[in-house]
């Protein structure tokens, strides 16, 4: 495998007040910086060489995912009162189960993936 076959992601840390990179189920959390190109850069040194690490010590590497098909399937298990709620609400909005849990699921992705805005906090007038 080589690098271009696993997914680099940079996202924004509020509370670290940066963008932070990872690649994942390669390696976590392993660089940072101000701008995302700059944590992608380093992404690009850093993925290489753990890949060569793996290598070199003979681990497997995990299998990567930035060209996996996804089939749009997965299967869930919850406590039946968090089902029994979500199904309640579902109905309510006169929606299936799936489509109220597909809106959940891809408001809480989108959310967690854009990075938030930098505000300037105002000085108080003195």
């Amino acid at each position: 495998m080589k690098a271009k076959d696993f997914m680099k992601v940079v996202e924004w840390s509020e509370e670290d007040g940066c963008f932070i990179g990872s690649a994942p189920p390669l390696v976590g959390q392993c660089c940072h910086g101000d701008t995302e190109e700059d944590v992608y850069r380093q992404l690009a040194v850093i993925v290489p060489d753990v890949i060569e690490t793996y290598e070199r010590r003979g681990f497997a590497l995990p299998e990567a995912a930035a060209n996996k098909n996804y089939s749009g399937k997965f299967v869930v298990r919850v406590n039946p009162e968090v089902h029994k709620a979500a199904a309640i609400r579902a109905m309510l909005e006169r929606r299936s189960l799936n489509s109220y849990i597909e809106a959940a699921l891809e408001r809480s992705c989108i959310a967690a993936s854009a990075p938030a805005r930098k505000t300037r906090r105002k000085r108080p007038a003195a």
